[in-house]
């Protein structure tokens, strides 16, 4: 039996039931991440003892009769944004290489009372921002199913890294689309969860009002699992749900066996969005809604409001967060120092250690968040994409009555090239035209493999859904995968290259 052939939630149930051990998971993990990483440069720090003392702590627990989830034992991945004391958090950036945070983010926390094995730290655009991993000061991912493409980003260290068989699961940040993107992208199933669901202390902000931590696993019941975990209210974070309790009851049982009926559940189908997209992903995204409908949901058509401007929104309000978010580093309290920075008066100081800490899509967002918030130019940048935000929430609210889930693409095609938009910022962003939407409104939306194109490349869809209504999508999702089996195929042993 090939373990890391296993979901999740299949390889807990053998660990629960004892039939197998939590550490010869550990030593199957270790091996793949020895033999593949170094070529996908999906992880960018691990510890092979850290993992091995992990998993013997849970085995222990769990021979002392310990309850813990369901997913105790399963080695899993942490994108390199999110705080770990057993491992370096440094956000792929030259600002904080070397930096070990004296603290776990609450999801961390919350992950090892339920008994996780943390494998290590995975790469990512540099602080979340990209959707490539090509701005990563350590290189980028590579997608399993072909080395010559990108897993995505920003969370596509994570994404490689369970497409890899490298962790059963992981956790990314969705600012814009991060986790549901290079889900796509490798064939797997990602949820961004409802804004407030998770705890978003310990995760190194990007965009505060739009950043959410979320899963990335092979099964939408591999990820309601994970949301059971993960899932609390927090003190430390003031935008935490007190919805936190109620959803983790109704993920329990989704994590043990979903029974939702699809009957009379109304699933909207946006006719303008497959006109602007390839066509092997406008078959793809046709024949799922085509699935939900023979599993009995009524499909039905809606138009995306403001479809042309939720982009443009987004980048203006995201950007204009991160340049207060990343003020703080400035190599006095946090980051990198110049060695001669002693001699230098405090302007130096600054100039020098941002413009060499701070890769170019890093400065390049600051500096436009940084003059949408100056003065003159707050009113006519800033403000008005604030209102326009506060418009397509309230689209969005007005036009879902009634509805339960709005089926699109996740993006406009498969995994491109490497570096194809390396000199075009802009053909970059346009990737992010169906999953902004989300994080504007604060909405849940998973995205799930729904086909493969002629290269051998994954293709996915997504559902939007209400807020704090995850646990309906993942049950729409599952159900979904019980009739298909996209979700079960992985990458062979890719060259660079060639295709899967």
């Amino acid at each position: 039996m090939q373990l890391t052939e296993l979901s999740a939630w299949q390889l807990g149930d053998l660990i629960r039931k004892k039939e197998i051990r939590a550490l010869d998971a550990a030593e199957a993990v270790v091996a793949e991440i020895k033999t593949k990483n170094e070529k996908l440069n999906a992880f960018l720090s691990y510890d092979e003892a850290v993992i091995r003392s992990q998993a013997e702590g849970v085995q222990e627990k769990l021979d002392a009769g310990q309850v813990l989830s369901p997913l105790a034992g399963v080695p899993m991945a942490v994108k390199d944004n999110i705080s770990t004391r057993l491992y370096p958090t440094t956000c792929a950036s030259d600002m904080l290489q070397g930096y070990l945070p004296p603290y776990d983010a609450t999801v961390i926390e919350n992950l090892q009372q339920a008994g996780a094995v943390i494998t290590g730290k995975t790469n990512m655009d540099e602080f979340a921002m990209g959707c490539s991993t090509e701005t990563s000061f350590r290189g980028p991912a590579l997608n399993p199913w072909n080395q010559g493409h990108t897993p995505g980003g920003s969370s596509g260290g994570s994404a490689a890294a369970v497409a890899a068989g490298l962790s059963w699961y992981a956790l990314g940040s969705d600012t814009g689309g991060s986790i549901r993107q290079p889900s796509a992208y490798c064939n797997l199933t990602g949820l961004k969860p409802s804004y407030g669901l998770v705890s978003r202390y310990g995760l190194i902000a990007y965009a505060s009002s739009l950043d959410q931590i979320g899963p990335m696993a092979r099964s939408a019941r591999d990820c309601a699992a994970v949301m059971d975990c993960i899932t609390s209210q927090d003190s430390k974070d003031s935008t935490s749900s007190d919805h936190s309790t109620a959803f983790k009851a109704s993920c329990y049982e989704a994590t043990t066996g979903f029974n939702i009926s699809l009957k009379g559940r109304k699933i909207a189908l946006p006719e303008q969005a497959l006109a602007q997209v390839d066509p092997a992903v406008r078959r793809a995204v046709s024949e799922t809604a085509a699935v939900f409908k023979d599993l009995g949901a009524d499909i039905v058509p809606f138009d995306l409001p403001y479809q042309d401007a939720s982009v443009p929104v987004y980048y203006l309000i995201a950007c204009a967060e991160a340049s207060g978010n990343l003020a703080r580093y400035d190599g006095v309290q946090y980051g990198r120092q110049p060695d001669n920075g002693h001699e230098m008066d405090l302007t130096a100081f600054y100039e020098h250690n941002r413009s060499a800490g701070f890769g170019k899509e890093v400065k390049r967002r600051l500096m436009l968040g940084t003059f949408v918030l100056s003065s003159g130019y707050y009113d006519a940048w800033y403000l008005k994409a604030l209102k326009m935000r506060r418009m397509i929430i309230d689209s969005y609210n007005e036009m879902m009555r009634g509805i339960d889930a709005v089926l699109m693409p996740v993006t406009p095609s498969a995994a491109p090239p490497l570096y194809q938009h390396e000199d075009d910022p802009l053909a970059r962003y346009i990737s992010d035209t169906f999953t902004v939407d989300a994080n504007l409104t604060g909405r849940p939306a998973i995205a799930f493999p729904c086909g493969i194109n002629a290269g051998g490349l994954p293709v996915g869809a997504q559902l939007t859904g209400h807020l704090l209504a995850d646990d309906i999508l993942l049950g729409l999702v599952h159900a979904y995968q019980t009739q298909t089996s996209h979700h079960e195929k992985r990458p062979s042993s890719a060259r660079k290259g060639e295709p899967a």
